[in-house]
């Protein structure tokens, strides 16, 4: 990445060269002590507003860290300067052990003016010393986190570039380029074999985002567990399902891989982020469908395998409507009310998600003949069975 153009105008390295001059400040804090203002010339400069009594500055620290050594190793002269919002100098101390860049000296009234003179209203705060950067009010602290270090150099042009790049990956999904990262071009299965990616090219998959600690995940899994595995009876090799872990570490990821039959992307990859940002997941479990020819299917996988089970492959709109016509026909065959010998009251002719047969006691969805008076439900062909 080092020596490339990115069109972005650092204008205002010098201003702050002046600033300081003016301000009295001689020396800034590096982990190693006093280091000249001076050493700042030349360099691409970003100004840090953090605490470390916010915990969202805390959270995002990391992120900083990330960030900065990955472009100074791209050869990228970048140099961070911590301003505090610290109440008090132990509070400073604290919040810069954890980081690798440079500070200016704790001075509240000091670090008051140079807060008001960014106009910097609230932490965590970056501000990129140049003429196109995405502003505070821009959020450029969620641009950093949804894209590390490929956010440089902070400008809208490079926001606006990124966003593009996510939108053509999720219209024409190259699975090679969306599931891999730079050096990793396979896969790990639920025994951390390596599985190339190019062997799943070619069929349909479903990129399943879940947490082990979640219970709504560990209930569809079961239901996407029982789907999987009929299609591979049913229908070969046609059929992949990749785990995104949104997992809190590696331990869970590992209980949460081991349990699954199908294939995963590897927990310290940052392309688990990349993919939750690129399909815009909100919430889990989550399942997003892309056909054998790249193209996403639907975002919607879950309700899919929820309602329809295997029987939803291929997870086309045409499959899908299908599905529903059957049903309502099915529905149409039924007699809308009807008596049970087994049960003492008229049972109505019902649709329900799920529920449990009182006859045969084996679940069922869709169709079902239920009480009004009392928790009473029938298959319809137990009803059948029945008269």
């Amino acid at each position: 990445m080092a020596g490339l153009n990115f069109e972005a105008t650092y204008t205002d390295n010098h201003d702050i060269m002046k600033i300081f001059e003016a301000e009295g400040v001689e020396f800034l804090l590096s982990s190693e002590g006093k280091v000249p203002v001076s050493e700042c010339s030349g360099k691409v400069i970003c100004l840090f507003f953090s605490a470390n009594w916010c915990r969202p500055c805390r959270a995002f620290t990391p992120h900083l860290l990330e960030l900065y050594e990955t472009l100074r190793k791209r050869g990228i002269n970048l140099e961070i300067i911590f301003i505090s919002f610290d109440r008090d100098e132990d509070g400073f101390k604290e919040h810069f052990k954890s980081m690798t860049w440079l500070a200016v000296p704790f001075d509240v009234n000091l670090h008051r003016r140079l807060i008001d003179r960014y106009r910097v209203d609230r932490i965590p705060s970056f501000v990129p010393l140049c003429s196109d950067a995405i502003t505070v009010k821009e959020d450029l602290i969620g641009c950093i986190e949804d894209y590390g270090a490929d956010a440089f150099p902070f400008t809208r042009k490079r926001h606006e570039e990124l966003k593009a790049m996510d939108e053509r990956k999720r219209e024409e999904a190259n699975l090679e380029e969306l599931l891999g990262h730079e050096g990793r071009d396979f896969l790990i299965s639920g025994d951390d074999r390596k599985v190339p990616i190019c062997e799943v090219v070619g069929k349909t998959i479903g990129l399943y985002f879940c947490a082990y600690w979640s219970p709504p995940c560990c209930a569809f899994t079961v239901q996407l567990t029982d789907a999987y595995n009929k299609l591979k009876a049913a229908k070969g090799d046609c059929f992949e399902i990749v785990l995104i872990s949104t997992d809190r570490d590696l331990v869970e990821f590992n209980i949460n891989k081991n349990s699954m039959p199908w294939l995963a992307v590897p927990y310290e990859d940052r392309t688990r982020h990349d993919l939750r940002r690129i399909f815009d997941i909100k919430g889990i479990p989550a399942l997003v469908l892309i056909g054998p020819d790249g193209k996403v299917i639907s975002g919607n996988g879950k309700f899919m395998v929820s309602s329809y089970g295997a029987e939803a492959f291929p997870f086309t709109e045409s499959r899908i409507r299908e599905l529903e016509a059957a049903l309502r026909k099915e529905g149409e065959a039924l007699p809308q009310q009807a008596e049970d010998v087994k049960h003492e009251h008229v049972l109505k002719l019902d649709m329900a998600k799920a529920y449990v047969c009182d006859s045969c006691r084996k679940q069922g969805k869709f169709w079902a003949f239920s009480c009004d008076v009392c928790d009473y439900d029938l298959h319809p062909s137990c009803l059948e069975k029945a008269n």
